[in-house]
């Protein structure tokens, strides 16, 4: 460059020469200074990543530990129950990383100050049921959640609190008085017992107060509340209020949501609920503020938390989700049908041990050949929920009808108004999505239960429909 500059400078007159070159000089050292202030910008930037790594693996190190984070003690014999594989690996202050799949199951409880023989003093004679800083209770959330790195998704399997299940060394009841009475061994037995046998390697335990506070320590969560919600529950100072439509919830609000009970689906709306909340925030912790938030996150962690994970396992199992491609997020409900209460005497989810037995075998490896499992089209329940208000979601029943698919019927309109048609496995058949799919030429498919509780299939109708 400078070698051309000279060349070109001494075929020039002499004095025009000299001005030239003056500002030549001026014109280079102001690019000189731009390339400079460029290079400090990316230096500084580089340099901020690098301190915001430094940072992260520095608090990695000081808050990582080998023994888990239990906040119950666990017997030799209530240990065993879950496995002892080691699930992470981590070097040289890297995030720690996932090694096999693993099985977690997630409990969450709500103890009340009537659920416990000596509650805190600051909580003693309120006038009211107020909720305690507990694990002990019943849950009013089950799932088993699988993280499977060799297939690259995640699976979570929700199961209703009023399952009626034989609970071992107990009689039959519902499986959320499992954890009440054996703590969460007793609850992985159970859950085992109702899932063909699936392995549990680790659990974690949250109450109501910890869902509040992880909610507002991850800066809140933004979700389409389905309708109008309003209930009151003066005895557990329990009052929701929320509008519907798309809005930014923080925690007592996100609580409002996940605890409303005046639904038409009863608890199975509930656990609806909460599947889409959870799916908003496993969206949300892409941020890059979430790494900002980690000292609060994990102060919620010790406080509201009882598990016997160790932070690394906690990290690495955050770490693989995040990663995962949103479509590969599974979210099933295990399947069965409201029992007669006048029958059994109280309200039961009565589970579906078949449909059980190929979700387990399709999404959690375990048992069948997952391919034996695929539905003929006469078999496949389809419902159509129209979200635009305009699609005229009876007018796409004759070419279903036309393949094969017999048993098709109108649902109730779903509430968020979806751009993209979703076409959710409900009952977790992805292959008999995928060929309504293809049938009917767009849509993305879904294994989600936020469906149409009847249906094998549920196909929301989005705007793209508008244009066939």
């Amino acid at each position: 460059m400078f070698k051309k500059f000279v060349k070109e400078s001494n075929s020039l007159p002499a004095q025009p020469k000299k001005a030239n070159l003056s500002l030549r000089k001026v014109s280079k050292q102001k690019v000189s200074k731009q390339k400079s202030y460029r290079w400090l910008w990316v230096v500084t930037g580089f340099a901020g990543v690098a301190l915001l790594s430094a940072t992260a693996g520095a608090m990695l190190a000081m808050t990582m530990a080998s023994a888990p984070l239990l906040q119950r003690k666990l017997s030799p014999k209530d240990a065993a129950v879950f496995s002892k594989g080691d699930l992470s690996s981590i070097s040289n202050l890297q995030l720690p990383e996932l090694t096999r799949p693993v099985n977690v199951l997630v409990l969450g409880a709500k103890v009340l100050t009537s659920d416990v023989s000596d509650p805190p003093q600051g909580e003693k004679n309120l006038g009211y049921q107020a909720l305690v800083n507990s694990f002990e209770g019943l849950t009013d959330t089950m799932m088993l959640v699988r993280f499977n790195p060799e297939a690259q998704k995640v699976a979570l399997l929700s199961i209703p609190r009023d399952t009626r299940i034989e609970i071992p060394g107990y009689s039959v009841g519902k499986i959320n008085e499992a954890n009440s009475v054996g703590g969460p061994a007793l609850a992985a037995r159970t859950v085992s017992h109702l899932l063909g046998g699936v392995g549990v390697d680790r659990y974690i335990t949250i109450n109501v107060q910890g869902v509040q506070a992880l909610v507002d320590a991850l800066g809140g969560v933004t979700v389409y509340v389905p309708k109008d919600m309003k209930y009151s529950d003066d005895s557990q100072h329990l009052y929701v209020n929320l509008k519907a439509g798309k809005q930014h919830l923080n925690g007592n609000q996100a609580l409002q949501l996940l605890r409303f009970r005046s639904d038409e689906n009863g608890d199975i709306g509930r656990v609806q609920r909460q599947q889409m909340v959870i799916r908003a925030l496993s969206e949300q912790v892409l941020n890059p503020m979430t790494l900002a938030r980690l000292p609060k996150i994990i102060s919620v962690i010790r406080a509201y938390i009882d598990t016997n994970l160790t932070v690394e396992e906690i990290f690495a199992l955050v770490a693989y989700a995040v990663r995962v491609d949103r479509s590969k997020m599974e979210m099933l409900i295990t399947p069965g049908e409201y029992g007669d209460i006048e029958t059994y005497g109280t309200s039961y989810w009565l589970p579906n041990l078949a449909k059980i037995q190929v979700i387990m075998a399709q999404h959690f490896n375990l048992g069948l050949n997952p391919t034996a499992a695929s539905i003929s089209p006469e078999k496949v329940r389809v419902a159509i929920q129209d979200t635009t208000r305009q699609a005229a979601a009876s007018s796409w029943i004759n070419p279903l009808s036309k393949a094969g698919y017999s048993d098709v019927a109108i649902a109730e309109p779903y509430g968020e108004p979806l751009d993209t048609t979703r076409i959710l496995a409900q009952q977790g058949d992805v292959a008999s999505a995928e060929n309504i799919r293809r049938l009917l030429g767009f849509g993305e498919v879904r294994v989600d239960g936020n469906g149409d509780l009847e249906s094998d299939v549920t196909v929301q109708l989005g705007k793209d429909a508008l244009r066939r």
